[in-house]
């Protein structure tokens, strides 16, 4: 089957990355597994002995036609975008491992709905292009830093699985990229009065990267005054700039904000 370009598509074909994937996932007898873009079907069939259910997301009608011929019983297919899916009205019996060799261009979207749900989930075996791994484990100072790192490390313990070139797939890619594990953690890394305005916080102090923490703020819509007295109650330096915070300080900042 010829790949669309219209969803994106790059076929995994390298059987010692597929073989990576299933190992970093710890698929174990009657597992209950989700995966997104199953495409031809590699990655699939290779789990399917460890599934007691295997949802699958897939948003070409063909390849889900193609799955679905197969008539396998273990095998649950979801006919659509995974975006717009209602993942807990689907997975209905977690917690689920997550795999997917995603479509770079939703990467990030597909990291925060992960972010969203991850309650149902025991972990997560994630296939990105190279610069969006980096992103995600990135640390204090460094100029991948941001907001998707402090959401990650906030949220999950991640690893590197391994590093994949373009040739593992067809059609070969002009980027590299990198498969990661991610496990959500029982309570937030560091501890929160309010999740949702933690967020505005740190997407506040990245909304203008190059910055100051003050500037940042107040152009994210927190109000200026005494904006720079509460950050230093924080016990940061309001000349700082969102990059250069971990996230405890993140965290001491939206409390400071919020009260």
């Amino acid at each position: 089957m010829r790949p669309k370009k219209c969803f994106s598509q790059n076929f995994l074909r390298d059987p010692v990355v597929v073989e990576r994937i299933v190992t970093a996932a710890g698929l174990v007898d009657s597992e209950r597994v989700f995966e997104i873009g199953p495409g031809l079907g590699v990655l699939t069939w290779r789990m399917l002995p460890f599934c007691k259910e295997l949802h699958v997301a897939e948003i070409d009608v063909d390849l889900a036609a193609t799955l679905e011929s197969r008539h396998e019983p273990r095998l649950i297919i979801h006919t659509g975008d995974a975006l717009e899916l209602d993942w807990p009205g689907l997975l209905t019996h977690p917690p689920y491992t997550l795999v997917a060799n995603l479509p770079y261009h939703i990467s990030s979207p597909i990291f925060f709905k992960v972010l969203e749900n991850r309650f149902l989930f025991r972990k997560l075996v994630l296939m990105f292009q190279k610069e969006f791994g980096a992103r995600l484990c990135a640390s204090p100072g460094t100029k991948d830093y941001g907001i998707l790192s402090v959401f990650c490390r906030q949220y999950f313990d991640a690893e590197v699985v391994t590093q994949v070139s373009p040739q593992a797939f067809y059609p070969v890619p002009k980027v590299a990229s990198v498969v990661l594990a991610l496990s959500p953690l029982a309570r937030p890394r560091v501890s929160v009065g309010d999740e949702i305005f933690f967020g505005r916080v740190v997407r506040g102090a990245f909304c203008q990267r190059r910055k100051t923490l003050f500037n940042s703020l107040k152009g994210a819509g927190f109000a200026a005054e005494d904006l720079n007295e509460r950050i230093r109650v924080a016990g940061i330096d309001p000349q700082r700039r969102g990059e250069t915070l971990e996230i405890e300080e993140f965290a001491a900042l939206a409390e400071t904000l919020r009260g």
